[in-house]
């Protein structure tokens, strides 16, 4: 199929690339002209693993062009993905401007029958809306067939999950796009849901929420452990070894952060008050996950009650491993706690370029894990890159002035870092001063 993928952010240009690797033909538009310079020239301008190489291919194949020549895309493609980005509101509401930019868009340059297939996470009944601002902005009256088809990628785990998809949702009151998407995805063998439109919207909101719940269910137990003098992984392990709960989100840590599960949750929040249902369980899992990295910053300061002059390390600015993605990351609030107490900041991250309103905080970033912890009093582990478990941990120490390990992804083993010499303390892993 010739496919239109409007909004070439993470999501579109990873679904995009993916298209083009099932023998799709995908051309990418977006209004920002740079963003569409560094990919139609085969630079990817965010870092997920397994992209760049897939772009330059499909770049050099001629299988997957991009472009900011919105009328001529329109108009020659009939099947067409919108995927931009859909920002929290002050409210907590998601921010549809975005995606009325593109329906109004579509509708301008429309000149035969489309199919519209929404990808980017929206409030229930926006499809329905999106087909109405298509209408209001079109001179041409031939038919709009709308479809709801989230996505379900991992940052960082993004192009395992677009090519084997654990389910495809396809929310749709049109039989002629339902056969469309069928179609486009016959040969991923992975179970096809068909719901209303609505229900594919909210099926994306409750996954997330759900996710979002497991995590910090967790994080609450980890606090009740670190009280009863009980290791969360056990308690972890035995709870995921139960086939209805399972393994997966159940790592006690510093919370969660990104583009999805913070945004989500608080515009599921937002949209059950608006609607009369408050949502009491998912009201605590936001505030748990608010008051996690104080919570940890209370083990800090226990062992550090003032830490104005002292040389702090940070291990990982991304909100997760194996992205560049810093969007709520849980790294900078423990970042602007340092800050606000005079300490002296040196910061690593694989990925991440720190921008320079940190560095006029005073925040120094080096690309180098054993200088970052040179002198330094205590370091910090705020994001479990999986370089931080191959480094020399015996060299780690040796460079450091004090010994002092706060482990906030519980990604280290406590007992291997003490036989060190490290004062290690990680959350509700670890409940004796060592």
């Amino acid at each position: 199929m010739d496919i239109l993928i409007i909004g070439m952010g993470y999501v579109g240009t990873t679904t995009g690339l993916v298209f083009a690797q099932q023998g799709h033909h995908v051309t990418g538009l977006d209004i920002d002209q740079q963003k569409i310079a560094s990919l139609q020239s085969g630079n990817l301008y965010f870092y997920e693993p397994g992209l760049q190489e897939m772009l330059s291919t499909h770049i050099k194949n001629h299988t997957i062009t991009f472009t900011c020549d919105a009328e001529a895309a329109i108009k020659n493609h009939d099947v067409i993905f919108i995927t931009v980005g859909t920002p929290s509101l002050n409210s907590g509401k998601a921010d549809l401007t975005y995606i009325k930019q593109a329906a109004e868009m579509i509708g301008r340059y429309k000149n035969e029958e489309k199919i519209v297939v929404i990808k980017s996470t929206v409030p229930i009944g926006t499809t329905d809306e999106l087909e109405e601002w298509i209408a209001l902005s079109s001179k041409d009256t031939s038919p709009v067939h709308m479809t709801m088809n989230p996505e379900f990628l991992r940052e960082g785990n993004a192009l395992k999950d677009a090519l084997y998809p654990s389910r495809i949702v396809i929310g749709s009151q049109s039989d002629t796009a339902i056969h469309k998407l069928k179609e486009l995805y016959k040969d991923v063998s992975s179970p096809v849901l068909v719901t209303s439109t609505k229900a594919a919207e909210m099926i994306k909101y409750a996954s997330n929420a759900f996710l979002a719940t497991k995590i910090s269910f967790i994080n609450e137990m980890a606090r009740l452990c670190d009280k009863a003098g009980v290791p969360i992984q056990d308690v972890a392990k035995g709870m995921g070894l139960d086939e209805r709960i399972g393994s997966p989100f159940l790592n006690s840590g510093l919370g969660y952060g990104g583009s999805c599960f913070p945004k989500d949750v608080k515009e599921l929040i937002a949209s059950a008050e608006e609607i009369g249902s408050p949502l009491h369980i998912l009201q605590r899992v936001e505030e748990v996950n608010q008051t996690q990295s104080t919570y940890f910053m209370s083990k800090v300061k226990s062992k550090f009650p003032r830490l104005k002059g002292k040389r702090v390390a940070i291990f990982g600015l991304s909100f997760k491993p194996n992205t560049d993605d810093t969007r709520e990351s849980v790294a900078f609030r423990m970042l602007e706690q340092f800050v606000q107490e005079e300490a002296k900041i040196f910061v690593h991250d694989p990925a991440v370029n720190l921008s320079t309103d940190w560095v006029k905080k005073g925040v120094t970033q080096c690309w180098d894990p054993y200088i970052t912890v040179k002198e330094a009093d205590l370091l910090v582990i705020c994001t479990e890159w999986p370089q931080y478990t191959q480094l020399d941990w015996k060299r780690v120490k040796g460079n450091m002035g004090n010994p002092y390990l706060f482990d906030g992804r519980n990604m280290l083993i406590g007992e291997e870092m003490k036989k060190l010499g490290f004062y290690y303390r990680g959350i509700g892993s670890d409940c004796i001063d060592h």
